[in-house]
C-alpha cells in the first residue's frame, strides 16, 4: 500500500467535484470524483471549520471511540466499473473490524482523524504524475 493525503478539492467547468489525493512526495495524484455534499464534508475539517453540532463523520468518529475502537487505517482498495471502493479498519478489544465504505466517507473520516489514506498498490496505474 502507498500512503496518500488529501491535497485539495477541485471542481471542473461543469461543476463536478473531485478530491485530489497525493503521495507523500507529492509526485503522484489520484483524483476521485465526488458529489457536492461529499466535497463539503471533506473540506469542513480541512478549512478548520467547527460546526456547532457534530456532522455525520464527526458522529462516526465519536461512536467508534466511545465503543472502545481506534481507527487503524483508511484504505482505498479497488476500482470497479469506474467506482472506487474503500475500507475503514478499526481495532477494538484486540480484534480488527473492517467496514466497507464509500471513498468519500472514508476520506472525510481520515481528515477528521488526521490520518493518512492508503491506496492499494494496484491502483497506482490510475495515478497521474504531478508536474
Amino acid at each position: 500500500m502507498i500512503k496518500f493525503k488529501v491535497k485539495t478539492i477541485v471542481t471542473d467547468n461543469t461543476g463536478e467535484f473531485s478530491v485530489l489525493l497525493v503521495d507523500e512526495e507529492e509526485k503522484k495524484t489520484l483524483p476521485i470524483a465526488i458529489g457536492a455534499l461529499e466535497a463539503q464534508n471533506i473540506a469542513i475539517p480541512i478549512q478548520g471549520v467547527n460546526p456547532p453540532r457534530p456532522l455525520t463523520h464527526d458522529l462516526l468518529k465519536s461512536a467508534i471511540e466511545a465503543l472502545g475502537g481506534k481507527i487503524e487505517e483508511i484504505v482505498i482498495t479497488d476500482l470497479k466499473d469506474n467506482t472506487y471502493y474503500a475500507e475503514i479498519h478499526i481495532k477494538q478489544d484486540g480484534r480488527l473490524i473492517t467496514l466497507d465504505a464509500r471513498p468519500s466517507d472514508a476520506i472525510a473520516l481520515a481528515v477528521r482523524c488526521d490520518m493518512p489514506i492508503y491506496i492499494d498498490i494496484k491502483l497506482t496505474e490510475f495515478t497521474y504524475d504531478v508536474s
